[in-house]
């Protein structure tokens, strides 16, 4: 009898040591851009603390006011109240110091689609990082396997694809490279439940599955557009009512970013030389003229400063 007591001790014990180390109590994030900020917000209302990394002031700066904003918008549609905001707030830490994720459990780069760039950080934070930290990046078409070379844990690193608002879309992609473990996939799928995300599981492949499956939606509604067969808004109506879409396409692009939309539509164009994929005249032509879409205000419609169309 005491045996077994004490086996079912040592059994509890053993599980309550595996919970320790597989809690995840701080994320750091890399950009506190768009998707960063979205990342943070996300992370941090799930009661985990986060420290966002950031290359200048202005940014940090500039960040912290548009989250605080949105946040505060968010109270005026009953979605939020101010003490489950100044609890997000409290939870996020914003600096220029990189050492600052020495200790943390994830690290989420959330930088511009840039692989060189990608490239640089992993390598940075390799030397930096917790040895038992894993390194998650948000890249939507862009090779983990070859990002994660540089560094001396390929085994800890996965890719995470969210989707823009981060706090609002449920979706996250999980994106196994070459030598993601499993205990790496099934960590990572445990924190995106925690933070409210249903993960599915892709293999590392140009555009993965929403990007590749969204881009030439995107595309050929640009193209209709350009050939003069319909308005931005009778095309994006037609989508909307005719397959229950929640937004048309082109406002879609314009809440993605343009520049993004095209530097997704280069890479895969560039990838698997696809005519689907090739980027519409058009398309470059508003990136150039940087109308971006919602974040500037002008891209296929207009917007307000809160980033409602306009007309």
């Amino acid at each position: 009898m005491n045996s077994d007591k004490m086996r079912l001790e040592d059994l509890l014990t053993n599980m309550n040591r595996g919970d320790e180390q597989d809690r995840i109590e701080k994320v750091a994030i890399i950009g506190a851009g768009i998707m960063g900020r979205g990342i943070a917000q996300t992370v941090a209302a799930a009661g985990i603390d986060v420290v966002i990394v950031e290359k200048n002031s202005e940014y940090i700066d500039s960040s912290k006011e548009i989250l605080q904003t949105s946040l505060e918008r968010e109270i005026t549609r009953w979605a939020l109240t101010k003490s489950e905001m100044k609890s997000i707030m409290n939870r996020i830490v914003w600096t220029l110091n990189i050492d600052e994720v020495k200790d943390a459990d994830i690290i989420i780069e959330a930088v511009e689609e840039n692989f060189q760039l990608k490239r640089l950080i992993f390598k940075k934070l390799d030397e930096i990082a917790n040895k038992e930290a894993i390194f998650i990046s948000n890249t939507s078409t862009l090779s983990l396997t070859k990002i994660a070379d540089i560094t001396e844990r390929k085994d800890k690193i996965i890719g995470m694809h969210f989707h823009n608002p981060v706090p609002k879309v449920p979706l996250v992609e999980l994106v196994r490279a070459l030598d993601t473990s499993d205990d790496t996939i099934q960590k990572v799928k445990a924190f995106a439940s925690k933070i409210g995300k249903t993960a599915v599981e892709v293999y590392e492949y140009p555009g993965f599955v929403t990007t590749r499956a969204i881009v030439p939606l995107l595309n050929e509604a640009m193209h209709i557009l350009l050939e003069g067969l319909a308005t931005t808004k009778d095309i994006d109506t037609a989508m909307k009512l005719g397959y229950n879409f929640a937004m048309g396409p082109l406002e879609m692009a314009d809440s993605m970013g343009l520049d993004e939309v095209l530097a997704w539509m280069e890479q895969l164009w560039g990838s698997l030389g696809e005519p689907r994929y090739r980027p519409c005249p058009l398309l470059r032509k508003l990136v150039r003229e940087r109308k971006l879409g919602k974040k500037t205000g002008q891209g296929f419609f207009t917007y307000d400063a809160d980033g409602k169309m306009i007309g």
